[in-house]
């Protein structure tokens, strides 16, 4: 038996695990204690520590949300989960140097490939830290900034701090107060006024051990009339145990700029994806989240652009793909704030067996917000009799000189036509297959290229599935 086969299984999805070879551990639970072991272990400055802990309390004082969380969310046990797993290396950016475990399972997962096919840099996280980052040459000669949020805070505090939970503030949830007491990792990047980059920038979000809680921390700054796109790809192994991931993501679009943030959520079904992401659109510029979730037991997720500024431009487009004992609670919140804004949701679930999607969503135009546009559709398909899906819009509207458009639909699989495709030679799950990908075709064709190519291959496994 080789080395690979004694230390690790996989299936189609990446559910694979190394044994665990951590240097910092920093046990069961969250307390200032814990914050302590967490700061020591990063050589953080004591103004951070003291963040770190006032978070924790604002986090111990909030109460869970009640009036619209999902039921299965009262059996997390915050006690039961493990706030801090490190190998102790610095992010290495060469990829010869990252620890074999952690390079055979980005190498599983394909990230050499796709960084020298057709990615502007890399980041790759591996259960608590950054393992690898890495950007092409000339974007740094450009003044481009990517590296892990812990570096972008001790070595860029200037650019940083500055925003530093300004965009989602730590008594904004529950969620965002425990993330600002725990985070480690994630991505900070800032573009310099004027650059517009012609690849992506990537982050891999790996989660491989049992009951780990992962609170990476995202910072993305465009400055005046630049472009990017950053991409992010999440997975975990299966385990018996719950496995908590709660992120915060902040963008700042300024004058002019533009940001696409796209992400393809491919959690083990064990996992907990409780995510906050914002952002801050100022005056002509633009941000886009285009958001896929496949996997978890429970998502809730609702990518929120405020339009700061006039003139400014929000879209959101989602897919969720809700499979037997699977509940995607997604959608999106639109703030205008400024005059002669446009916002655009669309967001289609799937529910499979007794899989449960749910859209949730908020749109406020404010009193002095004049001239607004907004254009929102929902559309849910259910495969089973037994699938379910839900809609929860909200308008808010102060003004009387803006435009919003709500639209929903809810429709099955169609038998006939099913049967029609499998007189022409295609099985059960291919027909199934074919008519979900029509169904999320137009979303589909937003994704890079690359992704929207995983996507359909992911899809086509959840068909499978769901025939049996």
């Amino acid at each position: 038996m080789t080395r690979d086969e004694a230390t690790f299984t996989i299936d189609s999805r990446g559910e694979f695990s190394f044994p665990e070879n951590h240097k910092y551990d920093a046990g069961y639970g969250l307390t200032e204690s814990t914050i302590d072991y967490i700061s020591d272990a990063k050589g953080e400055p004591d103004w951070l520590r003291q963040f770190r802990k006032d978070a924790l309390r604002k986090f111990n004082e909030m109460p869970m949300p009640e009036h619209w969380a999902p039921e299965s969310l009262k059996n997390l046990d915050f006690d039961k989960i493990r706030y801090y797993l490190a190998h102790g290396n610095a992010p290495t950016r060469n990829w010869e140097d990252v620890p074999d475990e952690v390079k055979r399972t980005f190498e599983r997962l394909g990230v050499p490939e796709q960084e020298r096919a057709f990615l502007a840099g890399v980041d790759a996280q591996y259960d608590s830290e950054t393992a690898y980052s890495n950007m092409q040459e000339e974007l740094t000669k450009q003044g481009v900034i990517f590296v892990n949020a812990n570096e972008g805070l001790m070595q860029h505090e200037e650019i940083f701090r500055p925003w530093f939970g300004k965009v989602i503030p730590v008594g904004d949830n529950k969620f965002s107060a425990l993330n600002h007491a725990a985070f480690s990792g994630g991505s900070f990047i800032y573009i310099p006024k004027g650059v517009k980059l012609k690849q992506p920038l990537q982050a891999y979000f790996r989660i491989n051990s049992e009951s780990m809680g992962q609170f990476e921390r995202t910072l993305i700054i465009a400055d005046e009339g630049s472009e990017l796109m950053y991409m992010e790809g999440c997975t975990a192994p299966k385990f018996d145990t719950a496995t908590l991931h709660s992120g915060v993501v902040e963008l700042v679009a300024l004058k002019g700029a533009k940001i696409q943030y796209v992400t393809v959520q491919n959690w083990a079904t064990n996992v907990y994806n409780l995510v906050i992401q914002r952002g801050l659109a100022m005056e002509d510029a633009e941000i886009r989240w285009i958001d896929c979730n496949i996997g978890a037991a429970l998502t809730m997720k609702y990518p929120a652009v405020v339009l700061q500024g006039r003139g400014a431009r929000g879209e959101v487009l989602s897919i969720s793909i809700a499979h037997e004992g699977q509940h995607q609670d997604t959608g999106a919140r639109m703030i205008h704030a400024a005059p002669d804004t446009s916002s655009n949701i669309i967001a289609k679930s799937i529910s499979i067996g007794q899989g449960r999607g749910s859209y949730r969503g908020e749109v406020i135009i404010g009193k002095n917000a004049t001239g607004c546009k907004n254009n929102t559709e929902c559309d849910a398909l259910l495969i089973n009799a037994e699938s379910r899906t839900d809609t929860y819009p909200a308008i808010n509207i102060k003004g009387n000189s803006s435009s919003v458009q709500h639209e929903a639909s809810v429709s099955q699989v169609d038998e006939e036509m099913l049967f029609y495709m499998q007189q022409r030679g295609l099985t059960r799950a291919q027909a199934m297959s074919l008519a979900v990908n029509g169904f999320v075709n137009e979303l589909i064709n937003e994704f890079p290229m690359e992704y929207s190519v995983e996507l359909r291959r992911l899809i086509d496994l959840e068909m499978e599935d769901s025939i049996g």
